[in-house]
């Protein structure tokens, strides 16, 4: 057997770790007298919420309501009040400090924590008020500002969302109370993900209002609903640090498939695996206590990949709530030594992860805006607003596919596994056909709901649905709300919300002047809501596809009618600086034309440095590790051919491993020579340039030095590979 390198040692000793180690098991909440608790007992106990804190008067609770509902100032009296509510609920629950919470241009959350000591008259106390609450003033300077300030204007303002709950950072050791707060420049420009949301769901909240004020509906306020599938992968803690790629960028740079992954289909929905069933279980015991709405959990399509899905909330609420629930993710996996991979594609070969945003608009009243009812064809309101929508997404696709942009989801859309860079709407046969016959002027006759002959008495009947699913397309309608099934699994929501909210409002609003003008001139709601429908659905018919949006006859049907395909980040985000397109973010007032311009240069420069992050790091291995190893089967087989001939024994078979071990040598260290040559030339390259020099010329380069880094990996004996495998990582528990 050949002899070992430590590298490769440290992967066996890994594998002994992870097949010895024990599960861990909680303490599920329970009373007094030991009776285990009721969720609902317990849900949202670690959350803070004034709208039901006792200590706050029932006129001011209402007062705070008000102001966060239709907006307007927040007297000081009153946010002492919340401020006074919060330091007690803190207090006893044990924190010791607290933060305003936001969400920068990083793609994650930051924080910048404070103990609630103060000092009154020599002695210490503690002390949470009204301006520690409202406004904050962080150092803004290492924050990504894309251009939008000169490197010595620090400051930056945080500013309390009240929309959002505070809630509880629980450490080993401590808590700490987070403040949800938006975050903006010394001169007002927002430098985040949530300030440019709250702006388009108070614009869709008005125009939305308005429209079922117009057609008779008592709404008094619409808003945006969300609920985001997030996907995600579980590997062991000792294989992650083992593979410097995972570390350092999410993913792994190289890797040779195993025989049997996910073409047995085997994976989805089945048993859940024990371990990952623990942290399951303590994974929802903790967004549970957070109030985050945590509903579903199974196995995904592929090895090692699961999904969680929450119930639907307010969406600015489930966009904070997806990301905590991100945070809180990876921190119970680590009590389970596991590692939760949140990359668009961690692994090659298989399916990677993405995020289903599902939307939809209900009013004060609870009415579901995108509810088909019965007999959808004669629902008006419902088609209405659902070609309002269609008509959105026909119109600003270019804006919706820039705002689901990355670097990790470039190796996920357009694969077989993931929707295409082409965005269409699905709406299913039976709304496809209501919306044709609108356009022919004929009446459609529905099908009766058909009940379905399962053949076995024993079983409960079924019915079957309108229309089918369709996990193809990126914008599909599913019953009675959208699924923007492009969104990647480690992006932020908050973006592609706000493009979505902001692109339905504005035709939202210019429906209101249609609907108007046709009331005005004598027509009945009904038949003005028909004729609203008809223009938008004639006009946006083209992004309607309900076939399979894996298959290349869609790409080619797709640029037929028009429909614009940005196959990568770098290509898609140049449409954010085309102001024609983006002109409706502006005229929303959901984004400046400055702030737009921020973005693209943040957005282009994060791809940037994430793939030269990738590029370095593979170098790296490449170096230090692959090669290396190869040498050393090499040194081995020359030994035992030498050895051979000595004693006159052939070694045809040595020397031929050797010969293909040797070119696949030569080819790795020729193609990363290439790649380190190409890589340095980037740095006298303008940074508006470098991403298109990375995408088309750096990326197939590496994609070379991985594929031969993978036939040096099925060459080299198991005991000399100095990377846990895909077989290690994805089927060892």
């Amino acid at each position: 057997m050949p002899h070992t390198n430590s590298n490769a040692k440290t992967r066996m000793t890994a594998k002994e770790r992870v097949i010895e180690r024990d599960l861990r098991a909680i303490k599920l909440p329970h009373d007094t007298n030991g009776r285990y608790l009721r969720v609902s007992q317990y849900y949202g106990e670690n959350t803070f919420n004034y709208n039901k804190a006792k200590t706050i008067p029932e006129a001011m609770r209402k007062e705070l309501q008000q102001i966060a509902r239709e907006g307007g100032k927040l007297k000081r009296e009153l946010a002492e009040v919340v401020a006074r509510a919060a330091t007690e609920w803190a207090l006893e629950k044990g924190v010791t400090h607290f933060c305003h919470w936001f969400q920068p241009l990083t793609g994650s959350t930051a924080e910048k924590q404070d103990a609630f000591i103060n000092f009154q008259d020599g002695e210490v106390i503690e002390k949470f008020g009204a301006s520690q609450l409202m406004q904050g003033e962080p150092d803004a300077s290492s924050f990504p500002h894309g251009g939008m300030r000169s490197t010595f204007e620090a400051r930056g303002y945080t500013s309390w969302d009240m929309t959002s709950p505070m809630f509880l950072s629980e450490g080993i050791n401590g808590k700490t109370l987070c403040i949800p707060t938006a975050f903006v420049s010394y001169h007002g420009a927002a430098m985040d993900v949530k300030t440019p949301l709250l702006r388009s769901i108070n614009r869709l909240n008005k125009a939305a209002t308005r429209f079922m004020n117009m057609i008779g509906e008592k709404s008094i306020r619409v808003q945006a609903n969300c609920g985001a599938e997030q996907e995600y992968f579980l590997i062991d803690k000792a294989f992650y640090y083992n593979r410097p790629d995972l570390v350092m960028t999410g993913r792994t740079l190289v890797g040779l498939g195993t025989t049997k992954h996910q073409q047995l289909e085997d994976h989805y929905f089945g048993a859940i695996p024990e371990r990952v069933k623990a942290f399951m279980d303590e994974l929802n015991l903790e967004l549970h206590r957070l109030g985050i709405p945590a509903k579903t959990q199974h196995n995904e399509v592929a090895p090692a990949q699961f999904e969680l899905a929450p119930i639907f909330e307010e969406s600015n609420v489930a966009a904070d709530h997806n990301q905590v629930t991100m945070s809180v993710m990876k921190n119970v996996a680590n009590r389970h030594g596991l590692v939760v991979l949140l990359h668009e594609k961690p692994f090659s070969g298989i399916n990677g992860s993405g995020k289903h945003v599902n939307w939809s608009m209900s009013d004060d009243l609870g009415t579901n805006l995108l509810e088909p009812g019965r007999d959808p064809h004669t629902n008006h309101r419902f088609l209405s607003i659902c070609a309002i929508v269609v008509e959105a997404v026909y119109r600003h696709a270019a804006v919706l596919r820039a705002s689901i942009a990355g670097h990790g989801n470039d190796h996920r859309l357009g694969a077989n596994e993931a929707p295409p860079s082409v965005i269409s709407v699905y709406l299913g046969e039976s709304l496809a056909n209501i919306y044709q016959s609108i356009l022919d002027g004929t009446n459609f006759i529905p099908t009766d709901k058909k009940m379905l002959d399962l053949g076995a008495g024993q079983l409960a009947t079924l019915f079957s649905d309108n229309s089918d699913r369709n996990r193809t397309s990126p914008f599909a309608f599913t019953g009675n709300k959208f699924e923007f099934r492009a969104v990647g699994a480690s992006q932020s929501v908050g973006f592609p919300l706000t493009i979505l909210n902001a692109a339905v409002a504005e035709v939202m609003e210019e429906a209101n002047l249609l609907l108007e003008q046709e009331i005005k001139a004598g027509k009945s709601v009904e038949d003005a809501l028909f004729v609203l429908t008809k223009k938008f659905i004639s006009n946006a018919k083209k992004v309607i596809f309900n076939g399979d949006g894996y298959s290349k006859e869609w790409l080619k049907e797709a640029e037929q009618r028009g429909l614009p395909n940005y196959k990568n980040t770098v290509e898609a985000l140049e449409v954010l600086k085309d102001t024609k397109l983006t002109n409706f973010l502006v005229k929303t007032g959901v984004l400046s034309e400055q702030e737009i311009t921020m973005r693209y240069n943040v957005l282009s420069e994060r791809y940037n440095t994430h793939r030269e992050i990738e590029f370095r790091t593979l170098l790296n291995m490449i170096y230090h590790q692959i090669l290396p190893s190869g040498i050393l089967y090499k040194e081995q087989l020359s030994t035992v051919i030498k050895n051979q001939k000595e004693i006159g024994l052939e070694s045809s078979v040595e020397v031929e491993i050797y010969k293909n071990l040797s070119s696949a040598m030569e080819n790795l260290f020729s193609k990363a020579r290439n790649l380190k040559t190409s890589l340095d030339a980037t740095a006298s390259v303008a940074h508006h340039k470098k991403g298109e020099v990375f995408a088309r010329e750096l990326m197939p380069l590496s994609e070379l030095v991985a594929q031969y880094s993978n036939e040096m990996e099925d060459l080299l004996p198991d005991c000399l590979w100095p990377l846990p495998k895909y077989y290690d990582m994805l089927f060892i528990r």
